[in-house]
Parts: structure tokens; sequence; C-alpha cells
């Protein structure tokens, strides 16, 4: 096993919840953001830090999106599929050993900016290939499935220091996202698609909130009116653009609501559709159409954020990746390593961060995955405490329980 960090430094049954779980297996996109968010004094500089977690639910194919073209291995296990350093089939260079997908022009020239970078070999502690377990662990925060009701990030929440509060944020989205539940202080979250939802829609859901939930009702209406303001004109979807479009759609609403001063600091999205059992493809096909839209996506949050941008960590991360072999229908099955993506002005970035583990036989995960090397939860970790200034205690024993080992990754922001 080698070190490096460059610069080189479903088929699934559908269980419970029909509807939730039928969710995961579309295309699609929602945020979420908190009303009642702590308004984070400003340090000297002027800092105002803000924190967006992308999670893609459907398992990611990091072996395709960041490609480790200088593996000799690599090519003969991801086949037709392959990308390489030139050619028909080729990528975008990172360094001389990784190479990115040219769907994702927009994070390469981040990266080159040194306001993204790459996290390898990752994975949660979770080594089975269930999506809806691996979703659970990822934003529980905790080691195995079903432990808790909250998220990782809502129990941040709790943990930051108190002060002003910003009221003017509200959850978006058909469904809560795990990583957002708890008993922070929330008003309430409104089953309202962005940017899909028809003005008459949102008008009965808010007669509903308003004679059931007093609170709920009041924070919908709010919701409501920054989401018509958020939106504007140029937020309606394009005929047969699909979850490309909803993708940069959903980016540029969420990014004009955490640039208003009063809007919220922290928010979640979550985009579904990327369990490419099937005709994942190369350069271009299906998972080159995904990875443009969410390509497209961080580019939206780069122009909606304006000045904010300076102040912004976006952490892209999924439940786990996919097999390093392609299968008989030239897509991948459920895996265990994969990609975390950092993008923003904050990220100490243009680095591929990886302990490398090799793609030999003898070094894969069960003898069919990238073995993971690094633990999510260290690059969680890291980001909390360099943009919000978490203590490693509060990390390890309240926002993920029973992590003492895992250590905070450093210098991820700069």
């Amino acid at each position: 096993m080698t070190s490096m960090e460059t610069t080189m430094g479903c088929c699934e049954d559908l269980r419970s919840s029909p509807t939730t779980r039928r969710a995961v297996l579309r295309g699609g996109a929602s945020f979420a953001a908190w009303a009642y968010l702590p308004k984070f004094a400003r340090a000297a500089d002027g800092r105002d830090p803000r924190l967006v977690l992308v999670i893609l639910r459907g398992a990611l194919d990091g072996l395709a999106t960041v490609a480790p073209t200088g593996d000799p291995d690599y090519a003969g296990l991801h086949g037709a599929i392959a990308l390489s350093s030139s050619g028909p089939n080729a990528a975008l260079p990172l360094d001389n050993f990784f190479s990115l997908h040219p769907a994702m022009p927009e994070f390469s020239r981040m990266y080159r900016e040194k306001k993204a970078a790459v996290i390898h070999a990752v994975a949660t502690p979770y080594r089975d290939r269930s999506h809806f377990d691996g979703q659970d662990v990822l934003e529980s925060g905790f080691a195995g499935p079903g432990r808790v009701q909250s998220g990782w990030l809502n129990r941040a929440l709790e943990g930051l220091p108190k002060g002003e509060r910003v009221t003017s944020g509200i959850a978006v989205g058909p469904i809560t996202p795990l990583v957002l539940r708890g008993a922070a202080p929330t008003v309430g979250w409104a089953p309202l698609a962005l940017p899909q939802a028809s003005e008459d829609t949102a008008m009965r859901l808010l007669d509903l909130y308003s004679h059931r939930d007093a609170a709920l009702g009041s924070a919908l209406k709010q919701g409501l009116a920054l989401d018509k303001a958020a939106q504007g004109d140029d937020m309606k979807p394009k005929p047969g653009t699909g979850g490309a479009a909803a993708m940069r759609l959903a980016a540029r609403g969420a990014g004009r609501l955490m640039a208003a001063d009063n809007g919220p600091r922290i928010g979640a999205l979550a985009f579904d559709g990327w369990d490419t059992h099937a005709n994942e493809g190369g350069p271009v096909g299906r998972l080159a159409q995904l990875l443009g839209g969410l390509d497209g996506a961080l580019a939206e949050f780069e122009t909606a954020l304006g000045p904010r941008w300076r102040d912004t960590v976006i952490v892209v991360a999924t439940e786990f990746g996919r097999t390093a072999r392609i299968n008989g229908t030239q897509g991948t099955d459920h895996g265990t390593a994969t990609v975390a993506l950092l993008a923003g002005g904050a990220v100490n970035g243009g680095r591929v961060i990886a302990d490398w583990p090799g793609l030999k036989p003898a070094s894969l995960h069960q003898g069919r995955d990238l073995a993971p090397t690094t633990d999510l939860r260290a690059v969680m970790k890291g980001v909390l405490r360099d943009q919000f200034g978490l203590a490693e205690k509060l990390l390890a024993d309240s926002v993920f329980p029973e992590s003492a080992k895992v250590k905070p990754m450093q210098g991820l922001v700069s």
C-alpha cells in the first residue's frame, strides 16, 4: 500500500416506507435548511462560514468519478467504461496518477484554483451493501444502522455557539433527510419540492399546516416567501432536461437563500438516482449526465453565493462505492470505498488526498471493491472543526458518537 497526497500529498427489496424507498432510486433533488439557525459571530477577518452537505443517493462509482489512471490494474477492471489519460476516453488530469471525469469541467477549474479537493478510498464504517442501511450510517453518524433517529449534522448544530438567530431558513423537499433530524431548534419541515411544487399545491399545504401546527404553518409561510424570492423567472425547469437540470436548479435556489445576511448558514441537498447497475457509460452516458448535473450544481452555488462563496465549504458524499470490476451489463454493483468531494472558497484545495490501497486482486476488499483507507467521519470532523470551531471531544462524543479513535482530518479548510 502506498500513501499519497496528490498535488500527490438495485436491486434491493423496497421495505418499509415505500414512498421514501422508491424516491432513493428516482432521479431528483431536494434541499433542506434550518429555521432558527444560530448566526455566527463574524471573526476579525470577516468570515461568516457556510456549510452545504450534498448527499448522492444510490452509491457513486468513485473509480469513474476520479479515475486512478496511473494504477496499472484500473483499465482491466473497468473495461470499456474505463477512463484514460488520453484517447477517446480521456479524462481531465488532476495530477500524474488521478484523473477527473470529463463531465466535471467546473470542478476541474475549482481544483486548479485550489478551491476543490478529492478524498479517495473513503467510506463510512458500514461494510454491507444495502442502500438504506448505508444511508442510515452516512446520515446518522453512528457506526451501524438503525441506532438513532437523529443526524450528525443536526447534532453538530446543537453544539454551535449560541447567539443571534437567523429565522429565514426552512426545509424544502419531499423527505426530511435523517442527517438533519433531531432535537435541534427547528420549527418543522415542509414537504415542498424545490423548484417543482406549484403555487396551488403550496397554498393547500400552508392551509393544512396552519390548522394542524401553528408553528409549522408560520415557518412554511416564511419559507414560501423566501422560496419565491429565491427562484425568480430563471427557476423554471426546461422540458426534457431531467435530473441534471433539477440538481442545478435546486443548488441555485439554495445558494440564493444561503447568500442572504439572514439566510441559513448550513444546508443539505439530496440528489437521487446514482445506482448505476447497468449502462453506466464512460466519458458519455448515464453517469456522465449525473456528474454533469452535480458539476453544474457546484457552479450554481458559486454564482448564487457571490461574496459568501469565500467562506463556504461544500461536501459531496454517498453511502458507499461500487465494484472495481464492471458487470455483464456495463455497469457496476454495490461496493465499498469511493470518493468524497470538497468545493468552496474556504477549501484548502488542489489536492487528491489518498492512502491508495491499489487495485490488485489481493488488495481489493472482499476481492471485488476498492478497499477503504480513510473514514468519512474523519473528513466531516475536519470540516466541522475548522469551519465552525467545534471541539474534538464534542465531535467524538455527540456528533459522531463512539468515534474517538477517528481523528479529524487536518487542513481541509484554509
